[in-house]
């Protein structure tokens, strides 16, 4: 089994993310602060350097003010 970070489900996903993160009008650095991350957190998982986790996934779409179920819906969508 392929690891899930280089599938084509994961890059969709972290796709997603950097497009409700740009929507938002949102830094890199300003999610990161509203996480109380460092900024190469975002970087990483935007690049898809960094797997997450449900948890993490769940407190990045807070952050970033959009639906966690409508992103999944997305990723599920195009599987």
């Amino acid at each position: 089994m392929q690891k899930s970070l280089y599938t084509i489900a994961y890059k969709r996903l972290t796709d997603l993310l950097i497009r409700a993160r740009m929507d938002a009008g949102l830094t890199q650095q300003q999610v990161a602060d509203k996480l109380k991350k460092p900024q190469s957190f975002v970087a990483k998982y935007e690049k898809g350097e960094r797997r997450l986790d449900v948890i993490e996934f769940l407190e990045i779409a807070k952050a970033l003010e959009t639906d966690a179920i409508a992103i999944i819906d997305s990723v599920k969508k195009d599987d």
